[in-house]
Order: structure tokens, then sequence, then C-alpha cells
């Protein structure tokens, strides 16, 4: 593996850990921090695996962009890509006041559980 790849993992298992460790929470839920750090760790994991391949990392926050070059790859990956459609909000838009898709000031458990699940099953397909 690269080593430039191997900073790409890094960086994504980061996020994953500050999701895992923010989504147990009870007092006090930051439940769109966890969404962002879900985010961050697959958007960082799909670019490992476009940089392992020598292909060029658009600096992009689509998540579904970033699918589609990792696609002739990794085929059996297009099965994240309603997940990832979710996710993608989180990047960038929903950090902001006045961007809430849900309905809600802020994600809820069952959401924030569901972009959880996302984020895993990519660090476990990106092993």
């Amino acid at each position: 593996m690269k080593q430039a790849t191997r900073e790409w993992i890094k960086k994504a298992e980061g996020d994953y850990m500050a999701a895992t460790i923010l989504s147990r929470r009870r007092k006090v839920p930051l439940h769109d921090q966890v969404c962002f750090h879900c985010q961050q760790s697959a958007e960082k994991y799909l670019k490992a695996r476009l940089e392992e391949a020598n292909i060029r990392i658009p600096k992009t926050h689509d998540l579904e962009e970033l699918l589609d070059l990792v696609l002739p790859l990794e085929s059996l990956w297009s099965a994240l890509r309603p997940a990832l459609e979710k996710l993608t909000d989180f990047g960038v838009e929903f950090r902001n006041p006045g961007h809430d898709r849900f309905g809600i000031s802020a994600p809820g458990n069952t959401v924030m559980k569901e972009l959880g699940i996302t984020a895993e099953h990519l660090v476990t397909a990106a092993m």
C-alpha cells in the first residue's frame, strides 16, 4: 500500500473514531457532529481507494461523485450509493444554520445510527 493511501486511511479512521466516541454521549447529544465525522470518514476512505489506484482525487465532498470514480475498481460498492447520498449533505451544507434537510434542528438518533452504519460498511469494505 502506498504511503499516501495509508495517510488517507489514518485520517478516515480518526474521523470514524471521533464519530463513534461522540455517538455515545447521552446528556448533550451531538448528532450533527457525529454525522459530519461519518461523512468525513466515508469521503476519506473513498479518496484512499482513488489514491491507491493512481486516480486523480477531485476536491469535492460529494460522496456520489467519488463513488462514481471508485466503481470501476470496486463494483460491489454500488450498494452504498443510497446511504452515501444522504451522508453527503453532512459534509458541508448541514454544518451551517438554515440547511435542514430532515425538517428538524439536528439529525436524530435514527438518522445518526443509519449514517454511522454506512460509514462502518465503508470501513469494512475498504479493509
